[in-house]
């Protein structure tokens, strides 16, 4: 096992701490040491002290108390240093995070990070790092906030055939949609509502278009299956096309809009499995627990072929949730790093990822058609022609000649609903076609 200036004969020695980035998650992380420290040392013996803080400028205000001499703008000095014990990242990015969280592993540091655009990229390079130098790379943080899901998937769950994970994972996205089904917002009120209050970024493609998420949810196929399971194997749709006139009609079936996370085993005929990864808006039955997860909370179900499903809930968004499960991990890091011990990382070879084709799933159509005798039934006729059945259907009220009708469809083959759907583009009596969301059936 590498050696570490912490694994000294004085126990009582802090473990110091270099914090890469000091940001809302960095500055929460900070200001949590401090008040949490004396707790943290009577609960565990860990005396944790912050050793130096890497950031882009010394001089910006961070709203916090901090002593200036620990500040430096060189993150490489902060690895480097011998008298840093453990390296924690919250810089975000793949680089230089990627290298500067390798130099610290190869020399012997435990790291903790929230940064799930870098283990969602190349955590399988970063995973054997961290085995073959004896130290930990722990990064609950990286997945849904505050909610303990690594940890268990790592520990709790390790023996456990885990065959899905199914959830609400990007809290920026479920405090707009939240807005849109109790309050009636649009959907660009309710973004800007979001940045106001610090859940969305100035540019929040990362969050409404589903990247965040499809990261979290590589992160954790990753770890649930024991496979190498990268951000872009995740199929991935956001919810900036999500219309007032969804979230009603989403009501009006019994069902609220939520953007999912998915990950599922499946069996591949074979002795081998196949791992469906997917991100994307969809309709949840009211009944459904999900759909009482309001805000900027997170849950997240997982189900093993034992323990049956298992639910994990708590604030998704936001530097303090955020930094509370970072200093979890960091603990945890400095106590093993004390004991001469470490947890690697389960993980495994590149899977076999089933296309979105090939998955299944029930379908909310909303069309507008020519208002004419026998339109509904040559429609009707459309869905079976591809195999799709139809479970309900609703009417709208709409200009005389023409309707809008509300299709909700039993469980189908992607490929033959977008088979549907380029049929229903090429017919005479199709207007338009308005919205296709995909609904979870219990």
């Amino acid at each position: 096992m590498a050696s570490n200036s912490s694994s000294s004969s004085d126990d009582n020695a802090p473990v110091r701490v270099g914090i890469l980035g000091c940001g809302h998650v960095g500055s929460a992380l900070i200001e949590l040491l401090g008040e949490r420290a004396r707790a943290i040392e009577t609960a565990s013996g860990v005396r944790l002290e912050a050793g130096a803080v890497a950031v882009r400028s010394i001089s910006k205000d961070r709203g916090i108390e901090l002593d200036e001499s620990l500040l430096t703008t060189d993150a490489e000095a902060v690895v480097a240093d011998p008298s840093i014990d453990v390296v924690v990242e919250v810089i975000g990015g793949i680089e230089p995070a990627r290298s500067l969280v390798l130099a610290a592993l190869k020399s012997g540091k435990p790291v903790v990070t929230a940064n799930k655009e870098l283990l969602a990229s190349v955590g399988s390079e970063l995973y054997a790092a961290a085995e073959a130098n004896g130290v930990d790379l722990l990064f609950e943080a990286a997945a849904a906030g505050a909610i303990p899901i690594i940890r268990p998937l790592r520990e709790s769950l390790l023996a456990e055939d885990v065959r899905s994970i199914i959830g609400i994972v990007n809290g920026t996205t479920n405090y707009i949609l939240t807005r849109m089904a109790e309050d009636g917002a649009t959907y660009a009120d309710a973004l800007g509502e979001a940045q106001r209050l610090g859940y969305a970024e100035r540019d929040p493609t990362a969050d409404v278009e589903g990247f965040d998420a499809g990261a979290k949810t590589a992160i954790m196929a990753s770890i649930a299956f024991g496979a190498n399971v990268v951000a872009g194997d995740v199929y991935r749709e956001g919810i900036s096309t999500i219309t007032s006139k969804d979230i009603e009609s989403a009501e009006r079936f019994g069902y609220v809009i939520k953007l999912l996370a998915i990950a599922s085993v499946f069996d591949a005929g074979t002795d081998e499995e196949e791992i469906g990864v997917r991100v994307y808006p969809a309709m949840v039955p009211v009944s459904h627990p999900l759909a009482s997860v309001r805000d900027s909370f997170n849950a997240v179900f997982v189900e093993g072929a034992a323990s049956g499903e298992l639910m994990f809930y708590g604030r998704g968004a936001g530097g303090q949730p955020t930094a509370s499960a970072v200093l979890g991990d960091l603990v945890d890091a400095a106590s093993n790093l004390q004991r001469g011990a470490f947890r690697p990382v389960p993980s495994g070879p590149r899977p076999s990822i089933r296309a979105i084709d090939d998955l299944e799933s029930a379908y909310f159509l909303n069309i507008t058609v020519g208002d004419s005798p026998g339109v509904l039934s040559e429609v009707a006729g459309v869905f079976a022609e591809n195999g799709i059945s139809i479970r309900a259907m609703q009417q709208d009220d709409t200009p005389e000649s023409e309707a809008s009708v509300a299709f909700i469809t039993h469980q189908g083959r992607e490929s033959d609903i977008q088979a549907t759907l380029s049929r229903l583009k090429e017919h005479d009596a199709v207007k338009s076609i308005n919205s296709v969301i995909r609904v979870i059936e219990s």
